[in-house]
């Protein structure tokens, strides 16, 4: 399927708010509002678009890489905190995450969460 810089721009600021939304949800639900239990960090991976491997030199490529979607050092696209939550909690920074890779699933790309402990 073919998405314009445009569309890529949309899925992302839609991502973005699904993100923002599950975090705060997730940290005054379920955390309390305090930031405490373990720390680390949460990305998304975007593996590929419809079947097929996303280059960064095809126009997909470079859409994502417009929207501020980096490559990383495993040929996949990612997003590092999508939330911008400004907390250390990972199981907030998660969710958060989550929430961002099923937007981009719902547009038919390969996503998912990622996330390590610091």
């Amino acid at each position: 399927m073919y998405y314009s810089p445009f569309d890529i721009m949309e899925i992302r600021e839609e991502a973005t708010l699904a993100a923002q939304n599950a975090a705060y949800d997730f940290f005054h639900e379920k955390m309390g509002g305090v930031d405490g239990g373990s720390c680390g960090f949460s990305w998304v991976v975007i593996r590929d678009d419809q079947g097929m491997s996303i280059r960064g030199n095809t126009k997909l490529g470079k859409a994502l890489k417009a929207a501020g979607i980096n490559k990383a050092w495993d040929k996949n696209f990612q997003i590092w905190n999508p939330s911008n939550f400004p907390c250390q909690n990972i199981d907030t920074l998660e969710a958060g995450s989550r929430a961002a890779a099923e937007v981009f699933c719902k547009y038919g790309f390969k996503a998912y969460a990622g996330s390590r402990l610091d």
